[in-house]
């Protein structure tokens, strides 16, 4: 139950092993931010480094030049353009009960089906000890501070050494809200086999967002494994000490 993480972190090009050096190194958590990136300096990662490149400049411009869209705004003024954005309307919450979802208004319509990179990897060693990380540059176009599921332990990663591991990768505003991998990890504790506990663990988000995009592998201590998905063809990839290459598994 080791959990290290950060999240904001700019000018680092090594992530997850900046998330490793908190699991070491701290007695925290989680560090976000700029002061994330310091720490990571400083216990010797390269940096700070101008981790933008050709082609996002390039995207990042033709979406300024597209009035910002798309974006992960809502209830806002004005809708269409870069800002400044204000609330449209009073500043009241307002609670939608199950029966006025409106599906087209909690839909991933800002997720790439062709672009995503978030990586999840579960390992198992000779001994039986589980380990499990996750990376991702985050969503493209977000709002600025914006943290997705990829550091939030039990959501887009989860092991537990008496039972097994999972990983996911999705809409992770949407999934990190029924934190996936701590429930799949937790269905294979009840007793379920990876590939039931994998399909409940999706099935509790599609039934409150049937347009969510999102999948997940679950893997239990003998190696067992499985995966489900939502509203796109997945795929994941297996190897073991007995196998001479990687097994590519799709889903849809």
């Amino acid at each position: 139950m080791e959990v290290g993480a950060v999240a904001a972190m700019r000018y680092v090009p090594e992530g997850i092993k900046a998330a490793k050096l908190v699991l070491e190194y701290t007695k925290h958590t989680m560090l976000v931010g700029d002061q994330a990136s310091a720490f990571a300096i400083s216990m010797g990662l390269p940096g700070p480094t101008n981790l933008s490149s050709v082609e996002s400049i390039e995207k990042w411009t033709k979406w300024k030049d597209n009035s910002c869209q798309p974006n992960f705004r809502k209830n806002v003024i004005p809708r269409d353009s870069c800002g400044p954005f204000h609330p449209n309307g009073p500043s009241i919450r307002r609670c939608l009960m199950d029966n006025e979802l409106r599906p087209n208004e909690f839909g991933s319509v800002n997720v790439g089906l062709y672009s995503h990179d978030t990586i999840s990897m579960a390992v198992i060693d000779h001994i039986g000890r589980i380990a499990v990380g996750t990376s991702t540059n985050g969503a493209t176009f977000k709002i600025p501070g914006r943290v997705g599921d990829g550091p939030i332990a039990g959501s887009s990663a989860y092991a537990d050494g008496e039972v097994g591991a999972c990983g996911a990768t999705g809409d992770g505003d949407i999934m990190m809200r029924f934190l996936p991998c701590y429930q799949a990890v937790e269905n294979m504790r009840l007793g379920m086999e990876p590939k039931l506990a994998a399909k409940d663990a999706i099935a509790r988000i599609a039934r409150k967002y049937p347009n969510f995009i999102g999948a997940l592998f679950a893997v239990n201590r003998n190696g067992t494994h499985a995966g489900a998905c939502h509203g796109w063809t997945f795929q994941y990839s297996v190897r073991n000490p007995g196998m001479n290459d990687v097994k590519l598994l799709l889903l849809g």
